[in-house]
Protein backbone atom coordinates (compact mmCIF):
# COMPACT_ATOMS: atom_id res chain seq x y z
CA UNK A 1 0.00 0.00 0.00
CA UNK A 2 1.12 3.53 -0.33
CA UNK A 3 0.14 6.75 0.31
CA UNK A 4 0.84 10.41 0.62
CA UNK A 5 1.06 12.72 3.56
CA UNK A 6 -0.61 15.91 1.06
CA UNK A 7 1.11 18.56 3.43
CA UNK A 8 -0.19 22.18 2.56
CA UNK A 9 2.58 24.62 2.06
CA UNK A 10 2.70 27.10 4.52
CA UNK A 11 4.85 30.43 4.47
CA UNK A 12 7.62 30.32 7.29
CA UNK A 13 6.75 33.17 9.42
CA UNK A 14 9.86 35.14 11.06
CA UNK A 15 10.55 34.25 14.79
CA UNK A 16 9.12 36.30 17.51
CA UNK A 17 11.50 37.90 20.10
CA UNK A 18 11.94 35.92 22.75
CA UNK A 19 9.75 37.43 25.57
CA UNK A 20 11.82 39.51 28.41
CA UNK A 21 11.90 38.31 32.05
CA UNK A 22 9.38 39.98 34.26
CA UNK A 23 10.40 42.43 36.43
CA UNK A 24 9.23 40.68 39.17
CA UNK A 25 11.36 37.54 38.42
CA UNK A 26 14.47 40.03 39.06
CA UNK A 27 12.62 41.52 42.38
CA UNK A 28 12.18 37.62 43.92
CA UNK A 29 16.39 37.09 43.15
CA UNK A 30 16.84 40.28 44.65
CA UNK A 31 14.72 39.30 48.01
CA UNK A 32 16.14 35.92 48.15
CA UNK A 33 19.72 37.26 47.94
CA UNK A 34 18.84 40.25 51.04
CA UNK A 35 17.54 36.98 52.93
CA UNK A 36 20.92 34.67 52.68
CA UNK A 37 23.14 38.35 53.11
CA UNK A 38 20.58 38.95 56.39
CA UNK A 39 20.62 35.75 57.46
CA UNK A 40 24.58 35.35 56.74
CA UNK A 41 25.02 38.64 58.77
CA UNK A 42 23.01 37.49 62.15
CA UNK A 43 24.56 34.43 61.86
CA UNK A 44 27.89 36.24 62.37
CA UNK A 45 26.70 38.75 65.14
CA UNK A 46 25.62 35.57 67.04
CA UNK A 47 28.51 33.75 66.91
CA UNK A 48 30.71 36.79 67.78
CA UNK A 49 28.35 37.43 70.55
CA UNK A 50 28.45 33.72 72.35
CA UNK A 51 32.41 34.49 72.04
CA UNK A 52 32.52 37.19 73.61
CA UNK A 53 29.96 35.84 76.24
CA UNK A 54 32.31 32.93 76.72
CA UNK A 55 35.16 34.86 77.24
CA UNK A 56 33.84 37.53 79.78
CA UNK A 57 32.27 34.36 81.97
CA UNK A 58 35.91 32.73 81.33
CA UNK A 59 37.31 35.83 83.09
CA UNK A 60 34.83 36.32 85.66
CA UNK A 61 35.59 32.09 86.75
CA UNK A 62 39.22 33.01 86.55
CA UNK A 63 39.31 35.96 89.26
CA UNK A 64 36.58 33.96 91.50
CA UNK A 65 38.78 31.00 91.21
CA UNK A 66 41.83 33.20 91.76
CA UNK A 67 40.59 34.85 94.52
CA UNK A 68 39.77 31.47 96.37
CA UNK A 69 43.22 30.28 95.52
CA UNK A 70 41.88 27.38 93.38
CA UNK A 71 44.97 27.37 90.86
CA UNK A 72 48.65 28.58 91.06
CA UNK A 73 48.82 28.80 87.00
CA UNK A 74 46.65 28.97 83.35
CA UNK A 75 47.30 25.17 82.80
CA UNK A 76 45.52 24.47 86.00
CA UNK A 77 42.74 26.65 85.36
CA UNK A 78 42.05 25.20 81.46
CA UNK A 79 41.63 22.12 84.18
CA UNK A 80 39.50 23.09 86.39
CA UNK A 81 35.82 21.33 86.02
CA UNK A 82 34.30 24.51 85.91
CA UNK A 83 36.05 25.66 82.90
CA UNK A 84 35.78 22.55 80.79
CA UNK A 85 31.45 22.67 81.55
CA UNK A 86 32.14 26.54 80.70
CA UNK A 87 33.87 25.80 77.81
CA UNK A 88 31.52 22.45 76.87
CA UNK A 89 28.61 24.74 76.87
CA UNK A 90 30.24 27.31 74.77
CA UNK A 91 30.80 24.56 72.37
CA UNK A 92 27.32 23.10 72.17
CA UNK A 93 25.96 26.42 71.44
CA UNK A 94 28.40 26.83 68.85
CA UNK A 95 27.18 24.04 66.85
CA UNK A 96 23.74 24.60 67.69
CA UNK A 97 24.41 28.48 66.08
CA UNK A 98 26.38 26.16 63.17
CA UNK A 99 23.16 23.61 63.14
CA UNK A 100 20.42 26.29 62.89
CA UNK A 101 22.49 27.92 59.51
CA UNK A 102 22.85 24.69 57.78
CA UNK A 103 19.24 24.12 58.11
CA UNK A 104 18.12 27.66 56.83
CA UNK A 105 20.34 28.08 54.38
CA UNK A 106 19.55 24.36 52.84
CA UNK A 107 15.68 25.23 53.70
CA UNK A 108 16.06 28.61 51.68
CA UNK A 109 18.09 26.57 48.76
CA UNK A 110 15.15 23.83 48.60
CA UNK A 111 12.50 26.39 48.40
CA UNK A 112 14.04 28.42 45.89
CA UNK A 113 14.75 25.21 44.10
CA UNK A 114 11.02 24.17 44.12
CA UNK A 115 9.79 27.46 43.49
CA UNK A 116 11.65 28.03 40.12
CA UNK A 117 10.99 24.47 38.92
CA UNK A 118 7.16 25.41 39.62
CA UNK A 119 7.60 28.51 37.61
CA UNK A 120 9.63 26.62 34.74
CA UNK A 121 6.89 24.12 34.93
CA UNK A 122 3.97 26.65 34.74
CA UNK A 123 6.00 28.30 32.27
CA UNK A 124 6.39 25.64 29.66
CA UNK A 125 2.34 24.77 30.60
CA UNK A 126 1.57 28.69 29.23
CA UNK A 127 3.86 28.43 26.05
CA UNK A 128 2.46 24.73 25.18
CA UNK A 129 -1.29 26.22 25.52
CA UNK A 130 0.11 28.86 23.41
CA UNK A 131 1.47 26.38 20.57
CA UNK A 132 -1.88 24.51 20.83
CA UNK A 133 -4.19 27.92 20.50
CA UNK A 134 -1.62 28.77 17.17
CA UNK A 135 -2.07 25.28 15.87
CA UNK A 136 -5.34 24.47 16.22
CA UNK A 137 -6.31 28.11 14.47
CA UNK A 138 -4.62 27.11 11.78
CA UNK A 139 -5.71 23.55 11.83
CA UNK A 140 -9.65 24.45 11.91
CA UNK A 141 -9.22 27.61 9.42
CA UNK A 142 -7.72 25.58 6.80
CA UNK A 143 -10.12 22.76 6.32
CA UNK A 144 -12.96 25.14 6.44
CA UNK A 145 -11.00 27.46 3.56
CA UNK A 146 -10.99 24.57 1.45
CA UNK A 147 -14.43 23.17 2.00
CA UNK A 148 -15.72 27.03 1.47
CA UNK A 149 -13.45 27.17 -1.90
CA UNK A 150 -14.87 23.97 -3.33
CA UNK A 151 -18.84 25.16 -2.36
CA UNK A 152 -18.30 28.88 -3.46
CA UNK A 153 -16.60 26.92 -7.30
CA UNK A 154 -19.56 25.02 -7.81
CA UNK A 155 -21.93 27.41 -7.00
CA UNK A 156 -20.18 29.81 -9.22
CA UNK A 157 -18.76 27.84 -12.44
CA UNK A 158 -20.10 25.07 -14.42
CA UNK A 159 -17.66 22.47 -14.04
CA UNK A 160 -17.78 18.57 -16.37
CA UNK A 161 -18.62 15.79 -14.04
CA UNK A 162 -14.44 14.60 -13.63
CA UNK A 163 -13.71 17.87 -12.04
CA UNK A 164 -17.07 18.12 -9.69
CA UNK A 165 -15.70 14.85 -8.66
CA UNK A 166 -12.49 15.68 -7.88
CA UNK A 167 -12.95 18.79 -6.02
CA UNK A 168 -15.92 16.81 -4.16
CA UNK A 169 -12.89 14.10 -3.17
CA UNK A 170 -11.35 17.07 -1.70
CA UNK A 171 -13.79 18.39 0.12
CA UNK A 172 -14.74 15.30 1.41
CA UNK A 173 -11.30 14.72 2.73
CA UNK A 174 -10.84 17.80 4.34
CA UNK A 175 -14.05 17.18 6.03
CA UNK A 176 -11.80 13.83 7.09
CA UNK A 177 -9.48 15.67 8.45
CA UNK A 178 -11.46 18.24 10.25
CA UNK A 179 -13.74 15.22 11.92
CA UNK A 180 -10.46 13.66 13.13
CA UNK A 181 -9.11 16.80 14.86
CA UNK A 182 -12.55 17.18 16.41
CA UNK A 183 -12.26 13.20 17.66
CA UNK A 184 -9.25 13.55 18.99
CA UNK A 185 -10.00 16.59 21.05
CA UNK A 186 -13.01 15.26 22.68
CA UNK A 187 -10.78 12.30 23.03
CA UNK A 188 -8.14 13.86 24.56
CA UNK A 189 -11.00 15.42 27.09
CA UNK A 190 -11.88 11.59 27.52
CA UNK A 191 -8.42 10.40 28.77
CA UNK A 192 -8.01 13.23 31.13
CA UNK A 193 -11.39 12.23 32.87
CA UNK A 194 -14.09 9.36 31.82
CA UNK A 195 -11.98 6.88 29.21
CA UNK A 196 -11.81 3.52 30.05
CA UNK A 197 -11.38 1.45 27.41
CA UNK A 198 -14.43 -1.01 26.33
CA UNK A 199 -12.27 -4.53 25.69
CA UNK A 200 -13.18 -7.11 23.72
CA UNK A 201 -12.05 -9.90 21.44
CA UNK A 202 -9.65 -7.88 19.03
CA UNK A 203 -7.57 -9.26 16.06
CA UNK A 204 -5.36 -6.89 16.19
CA UNK A 205 -3.39 -7.42 12.49
CA UNK A 206 -6.74 -7.39 10.90
CA UNK A 207 -7.64 -4.10 12.72
CA UNK A 208 -4.26 -2.84 11.96
CA UNK A 209 -4.74 -3.42 8.56
CA UNK A 210 -7.85 -2.33 7.81
CA UNK A 211 -6.37 1.09 9.43
CA UNK A 212 -3.89 1.15 6.69
CA UNK A 213 -6.51 0.49 3.71
CA UNK A 214 -8.30 3.34 5.08
CA UNK A 215 -5.36 5.56 5.73
CA UNK A 216 -3.88 4.47 2.03
CA UNK A 217 -6.51 5.84 0.63
CA UNK A 218 -6.21 9.14 1.57
CA UNK A 219 -2.70 9.22 1.74
CA UNK A 220 -1.74 7.38 -1.58
CA UNK A 221 2.20 8.38 -2.02
CA UNK A 222 2.89 6.64 1.53
CA UNK A 223 4.41 3.26 1.47
CA UNK A 224 3.23 1.15 4.24
CA UNK A 225 4.22 -2.16 5.15
CA UNK A 226 2.89 -4.51 7.79
CA UNK A 227 4.55 -7.39 9.10
CA UNK A 228 2.63 -9.69 11.38
CA UNK A 229 2.85 -12.94 13.12
CA UNK A 230 0.90 -16.25 11.03
CA UNK A 231 -0.80 -17.04 14.11
CA UNK A 232 -3.93 -14.95 14.49
CA UNK A 233 -2.78 -12.51 17.70
CA UNK A 234 -5.93 -12.63 20.14
CA UNK A 235 -6.15 -10.04 22.43
CA UNK A 236 -8.57 -8.16 25.13
CA UNK A 237 -8.63 -4.47 23.57
CA UNK A 238 -10.27 -1.44 22.72
CA UNK A 239 -11.35 -1.38 18.79
CA UNK A 240 -11.72 2.37 19.04
CA UNK A 241 -8.64 2.94 21.17
CA UNK A 242 -6.37 1.07 18.91
CA UNK A 243 -7.45 2.36 15.67
CA UNK A 244 -6.48 5.53 17.34
CA UNK A 245 -3.28 4.53 18.09
CA UNK A 246 -2.44 3.17 14.54
CA UNK A 247 -3.39 6.28 13.02
CA UNK A 248 -2.03 8.99 15.27
CA UNK A 249 1.67 6.96 14.75
CA UNK A 250 0.87 6.90 11.24
CA UNK A 251 -0.07 10.76 11.06
CA UNK A 252 3.03 11.14 13.06
CA UNK A 253 5.41 9.48 10.78
CA UNK A 254 4.09 11.22 7.93
CA UNK A 255 4.05 14.75 9.19
CA UNK A 256 7.93 14.51 9.80
CA UNK A 257 8.86 12.57 6.61
CA UNK A 258 11.22 13.74 4.05
CA UNK A 259 10.07 12.90 0.22
CA UNK A 260 8.07 10.11 0.01
CA UNK A 261 7.47 8.43 3.51
CA UNK A 262 7.92 4.69 4.35
CA UNK A 263 6.36 3.35 7.13
CA UNK A 264 7.09 -0.46 8.65
CA UNK A 265 4.70 -1.71 11.40
CA UNK A 266 5.42 -4.96 12.82
CA UNK A 267 3.46 -6.80 15.40
CA UNK A 268 4.45 -9.94 16.84
CA UNK A 269 3.93 -11.90 20.26
CA UNK A 270 6.31 -12.45 22.84
CA UNK A 271 5.74 -14.19 26.23
CA UNK A 272 2.36 -12.78 27.46
CA UNK A 273 3.15 -9.56 25.70
CA UNK A 274 2.40 -7.95 22.18
CA UNK A 275 4.86 -6.06 21.01
CA UNK A 276 3.74 -3.58 18.66
CA UNK A 277 6.45 -0.97 16.61
CA UNK A 278 5.74 1.62 14.22
CA UNK A 279 9.14 2.66 12.14
CA UNK A 280 9.61 5.50 10.19
CA UNK A 281 12.19 6.82 8.12
CA UNK A 282 11.55 10.70 8.49
CA UNK A 283 14.16 13.36 9.96
CA UNK A 284 14.10 11.46 13.63
CA UNK A 285 13.74 12.81 17.59
CA UNK A 286 16.49 14.78 19.43
CA UNK A 287 17.32 12.85 22.70
CA UNK A 288 16.69 16.18 24.76
CA UNK A 289 13.15 15.98 23.05
CA UNK A 290 12.46 12.25 23.79
CA UNK A 291 10.96 12.70 27.47
CA UNK A 292 8.87 15.65 26.43
CA UNK A 293 7.00 14.01 23.50
CA UNK A 294 4.23 12.46 25.08
CA UNK A 295 3.08 15.60 26.87
CA UNK A 296 -0.03 17.16 26.16
CA UNK A 297 0.32 19.96 23.54
CA UNK A 298 3.81 19.22 23.38
CA UNK A 299 5.63 19.93 19.51
CA UNK A 300 8.79 20.00 18.88
CA UNK A 301 10.45 23.41 17.92
CA UNK A 302 8.63 26.48 17.96
CA UNK A 303 5.10 27.29 16.71
CA UNK A 304 6.22 30.51 14.92
CA UNK A 305 8.40 28.27 12.64
CA UNK A 306 7.35 25.10 12.35
CA UNK A 307 5.73 23.60 9.01
CA UNK A 308 4.31 20.71 10.01
CA UNK A 309 0.73 20.67 10.80
CA UNK A 310 -0.48 18.98 14.08
CA UNK A 311 -2.19 20.13 17.23
CA UNK A 312 0.44 18.28 19.95
CA UNK A 313 -2.46 15.70 20.51
CA UNK A 314 -1.47 12.71 19.24
CA UNK A 315 1.68 11.05 20.89
CA UNK A 316 -0.10 12.09 24.27
CA UNK A 317 -3.34 10.12 23.23
CA UNK A 318 -1.46 6.88 22.13
CA UNK A 319 0.45 7.05 25.40
CA UNK A 320 -3.37 7.43 27.60
CA UNK A 321 -4.63 4.72 25.44
CA UNK A 322 -1.83 2.05 25.98
CA UNK A 323 -1.54 3.24 29.63
CA UNK A 324 -5.52 2.36 29.88
CA UNK A 325 -4.63 -1.15 28.28
CA UNK A 326 -1.84 -1.63 31.04
CA UNK A 327 1.17 -1.26 28.23
CA UNK A 328 3.71 1.06 27.96
CA UNK A 329 5.39 3.02 24.74
CA UNK A 330 9.26 4.22 24.43
CA UNK A 331 10.48 5.76 21.25
CA UNK A 332 13.95 4.98 20.37
CA UNK A 333 16.28 5.77 16.84
CA UNK A 334 15.38 3.80 13.64
CA UNK A 335 18.43 3.08 11.29
CA UNK A 336 19.93 4.59 9.47
CA UNK A 337 17.54 7.29 10.04
CA UNK A 338 14.29 7.61 11.48
CA UNK A 339 12.19 7.32 14.70
CA UNK A 340 10.39 3.52 15.97
CA UNK A 341 7.82 3.68 18.51
CA UNK A 342 7.76 0.33 20.65
CA UNK A 343 4.54 -0.35 22.14
CA UNK A 344 4.53 -3.33 24.68
CA UNK A 345 0.85 -4.55 25.93
CA UNK A 346 -0.07 -7.75 28.23
CA UNK A 347 -2.15 -10.48 26.52
CA UNK A 348 -4.84 -10.89 28.30
CA UNK A 349 -6.32 -13.93 26.85
CA UNK A 350 -7.00 -15.86 29.71
CA UNK A 351 -8.03 -19.82 29.53
CA UNK A 352 -9.17 -21.18 32.77
CA UNK A 353 -9.55 -25.05 30.76
CA UNK A 354 -10.55 -26.91 27.88
CA UNK A 355 -14.93 -26.15 29.19
CA UNK A 356 -15.00 -22.60 30.45
CA UNK A 357 -16.22 -19.81 29.15
CA UNK A 358 -13.04 -18.20 27.99
CA UNK A 359 -12.17 -21.24 26.16
CA UNK A 360 -15.30 -21.57 24.21
CA UNK A 361 -15.50 -17.77 23.54
CA UNK A 362 -12.00 -18.43 22.27
CA UNK A 363 -13.25 -20.93 20.19
CA UNK A 364 -15.86 -18.99 18.89
CA UNK A 365 -13.56 -16.23 17.85
CA UNK A 366 -11.27 -18.15 16.08
CA UNK A 367 -13.93 -19.79 13.73
CA UNK A 368 -15.55 -16.14 13.23
CA UNK A 369 -11.99 -15.07 11.74
CA UNK A 370 -11.07 -18.37 10.58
Amino acid sequence: MRHSPNLLKEKTKPPRKLQATPWWRGLYFVVIAYLILGFTWWAVLLYIKNLDAFQAKTELLRFGMLTQGLYENETQFVQTPAYLLLKNKYHHQEWMIYGESAVFVVTLIIGVILINRGYQKEMRVAQHQRNFLLSITHELKSPLASIRLVLETLLKRELPPDKIQYISQRALSETDRLHRLVNNLLLSTRLDTVYTPVLELVNLPKLIRETLTTFSENNPDVTLNLYADEELILWQGDKEGLTSVTLNLLENAVKYAEGDPKIEIRLREEGEKIIWTVADQGIGIDDKEKSYIFGKFYRVGNEDTRKTKGTGLGLYIVRQIVRAHSGRITVADNQPRGTVFVIEIPNKIQQDGPGSAGSILLKFFLCEYS
